[in-house]
């Protein structure tokens, strides 16, 4: 079955809130269950990290347990490295997916480690932008579509400096091709990108097939220069940036397939983070 013919069995989750292990329990953290309590509109399902070595945590467990939507957001795992689809991790993988009954599952399409996979490392880099590349992390979209039975959306990973000689759209539309999959577009990454090569914040939009888009992520960041060096730090904070907010409008009204939106937003106060649901309601309704 390909990808256009399987998108139109995903829900619509609407708007969301991304979670990973701990998060909810730092110094100033959203509370999740407050959210959902007082804005369900806004916290209509749940993104989780997912590390296998360390699990869910209890503020997931009890999410869970309320029968609340999920995704399954993968945060150790090259998709481009065969020998990380070993089975040890394949079977933790499966009893989260048995446990969180996540709607797909998606992750950074990049370099969660380097070496050997190690609990705790969270290394993360974007893909070298290259054909070849393109191709190696497709096999591994479709690798871990097979193993899960899920629907497998790769994510632009964010950087503060690019290699290889691809536009990162471009190297998302052949990855998509040829993975036969849709995406989890993250604008706030792509702002970042578009940033360090020097190109506007919408360049390369026009021709890319927006009916790849499931999921898109919004989250702030903040703008550095040190030495000379200037990039922006991607901070999941309420202040998103405006190139991040022009790319948001631009993709939602064209992706036809879009089921889901995130506001990167677990370590802010809960009224920090109304204003952009706010606007994220009044763009998608």
């Amino acid at each position: 079955m390909s990808f256009a013919e399987r998108v139109r069995a995903l829900p619509r989750l609407g708007l969301g809130v991304s979670t990973e292990y701990g998060a909810t329990r730092s110094l100033g953290a959203l509370d999740i269950a407050t959210l959902r309590s007082k804005f369900p509109l806004y916290a209509g399902f749940l993104e989780v990290g997912v590390e296998v070595a360390k699990g869910l945590d209890a503020d997931t467990e009890r999410w869970v347990a309320s029968g609340a939507p999920t995704t399954y957001h993968f945060l150790d795992l090259n998709l481009d490295e065969p020998e990380d689809f070993d089975d040890d991790w394949l079977t933790g993988v499966n009893a989260s997916v048995a446990r969180l009954r996540p709607a797909w599952m998606c992750g950074d399409a990049g370099l969660w480690h380097f070496g050997r996979r190690d609990r705790g490392q969270m290394l993360l880099l974007p893909p070298i932008l290259s054909d070849a590349q393109a191709s190696s992390m497709a096999e591994g979209v479709s690798r871990l579509r097979a193993a899960t039975g899920l629907e497998v959306l790769p994510e632009n990973p964010p950087g503060s400096a690019y290699v290889g000689p691809l536009h990162l759209l471009e190297f998302f539309a052949r990855l998509c091709d040829r993975a036969d999959t849709g995406m989890l577009l993250d604008c706030a990454h792509l702002a970042i990108f578009q940033a360090a090569r020097g190109h506007e914040a919408l360049d390369g939009l026009a021709d890319f097939d927006l009916s790849r888009v499931v999921e898109i992520h919004v989250a702030g960041g903040r703008k550095r220069s040190v030495g000379g060096f200037s990039w922006i730090e991607d901070e999941h904070s309420p202040s998103i940036l405006p190139e991040t907010w022009r790319i948001v409008e631009h993709v939602i009204p064209r992706a036809r397939n879009l089921r889901a939106i995130v506001f990167e937003c677990e370590r802010c106060r809960l009224p920090e983070v109304i204003p952009a649901f706010r606007r994220l309601e009044a763009l998608w309704g």
